[in-house]
């Protein structure tokens, strides 16, 4: 009977100790609300793209600043990457965030579709991303200065992720390689933090060069670049039949000349190339490198392309994510305002199909198996530190990233509640990384064995100095 009763006591107290510091890092947390909330509809209302995201990034880097991090601007040859660092010592925990923007998104914080006039929308929540993950960073820099512990909290800012492969470049300058875990997450239309996947993929931007002719009055001196794009996009499309199921080429014609009466002697098109295998990637690509030298043969033109983007697929590290996963079911989710339903329920009916809160007020069942969807360079950092994440519920329930819907609703309270949702997590899961070197040390083993003995890491766009200008 004793012997129970000092079990009894030691599981009670473990219990009493551990809620202790879950409410001291939700606290801290939860301090800086209200600023985190202002600095998140800044970053929205700034909607910067790619490489160009001078004013968010300038703000971060303030945020923290103030908050005593450390800071070390232009990484990577990067104007608008950076790396915050605190404390001192073993583990170094990283936190990666992100603040750009998706060109042709502009819209108001509205459930209807309404331009803001702007050139930019933050479609895919970076907005809140990089938000979150500061404030992640921030709350465990005041714990390990609370704890007075060892440990560094560094917070990436990691620009271009939509489509300019920014952490690429900053994981080619071995800013990672000190690191013992990178945390991350990524706005969603649920809370989840199942098995992350994500498909590899490299981009390029081909451009053919003809001669300009009166395309009515001498139509024979002309050799149209459109041509050119036009007869590799045939020879691709026919192609598709001719892949894994699994493979993903899209294009756009980003220039396809002037007029209809001038042959256009310059034209160029801009293509991704995906699957959830690096390699088959590649084999894809050059096929498609292949198809454009055809084309430009056979329409009298000539070609070359510039590699802009090359991404790895996820590394997966099952006791990081399950450890995410139970720490997401301990935060939770939220519940709609009257405010908020009556938004959603406005924004489900442009999607065609009735609210669901089930994942905006729980969190969806763990899944092993995952599913890949889109690219991300957080691939490339899973490949050389253990790297883990989560989804929060930042846009109504059936929202597409890259929609106006996912706009307008990052732009409300309802994306900063998801966002807030992300923080907590975040900063529970590298609280008990500090305090718990013997889960770091699972997570590298378990990191070591799927990444292969004989690995190492390639950027996929090779050598290239970062694509500053890619979406101009």
């Amino acid at each position: 009977m004793r012997a129970l009763f000092t079990i009894f006591l030691i599981i009670s107290f473990s219990t009493n100790f551990a809620q202790k510091k879950y409410d001291v890092i939700l606290n801290l947390v939860e301090a800086n609300q209200k600023q985190y909330s202002e600095i998140a509809q800044k970053i929205w209302s700034y909607a910067e793209v790619g490489y160009q995201e001078n004013q968010s990034s300038t703000l971060l880097q303030k945020t923290l600043i103030d908050q005593d991090f450390s800071v070390r601007a232009g990484v990577a040859d990067i104007p608008t990457a950076f790396v915050a660092s605190y404390g001192s010592g073993n583990p170094v925990i990283a936190i990666l965030g992100e603040y750009d923007a998706l060109p042709g998104l502009s819209q108001q914080a509205v459930p209807f579709k309404l331009s803001n006039n702007a050139k930019a929308g933050h479609a895919c929540g970076h907005h809140l991303f990089g938000t979150a993950s500061a404030a992640a960073a921030i709350a465990l820099k005041n714990y390990i200065k609370n704890e007075k512990i060892s440990g560094t909290v560094k917070y990436y800012g990691c620009p271009a992720e939509e489509g300019g492969s920014g952490k690429v470049y900053m994981t080619r300058a071995g800013l990672f390689d000190d690191v013992d875990v990178a945390l991350h997450w990524h706005a969603a239309n649920k809370n989840s933090a199942s098995a992350a996947k994500a498909l590899a993929n490299k981009t390029a931007k081909f451009r053919f060069y003809g001669v300009s002719a009166h395309a009515s009055g001498s139509p024979e001196k002309g050799r149209s670049a459109l041509d050119g794009v036009e007869a590799m996009n045939n020879m691709v499309n026919m192609l598709r039949e001719h892949t894994t199921e699994s493979t993903r080429i899209h294009y756009v014609i980003t220039k396809g000349g002037n007029a209809p009466n001038v042959v256009p002697d310059f034209a160029e098109v801009y293509y991704y190339a995906r699957h959830n295998r690096r390699d088959e990637v590649v084999n894809v690509f050059d096929r498609i490198v292949e198809a454009a030298k055809g084309a430009a043969i056979g329409t009298g033109t000539t070609m070359d392309y510039e590699i802009i983007s090359g991404v790895h697929e996820l590394l997966y590290i099952e006791s990081l994510q399950k450890r995410v996963h139970r720490n997401l079911e301990t935060i939770g989710g939220y519940s709609y305002s009257d405010e908020e339903r009556s938004f959603a329920e406005k924004i489900s009916k442009t999607l065609g199909i009735d609210l669901d809160t089930k994942y905006v007020e729980g969190v969806a069942p763990y899944d092993p198996e995952g599913k890949a969807g889109g690219s991300t360079d957080v691939g490339d950092v899973s490949f050389v530190v253990p790297t883990v994440g989560l989804q929060a519920a930042t846009w109504v329930p059936g929202t597409s990233a890259h929609s106006w819907q996912a706009v307008a609703a990052g732009g409300t309270s309802i994306g900063i509640k998801g966002m807030m949702i992300a923080a907590k997590t975040l900063a529970l899961t590298g609280m008990q990384l500090l305090d718990e070197p013997e889960a770091i040390e699972t997570a590298k083993k378990e990191f070591f064995e799927n990444r292969g003995p004989d690995f190492t890491y390639t950027p996929m766009l090779g050598d290239r100095k970062p694509a500053l200008n890619y979406r101009n």
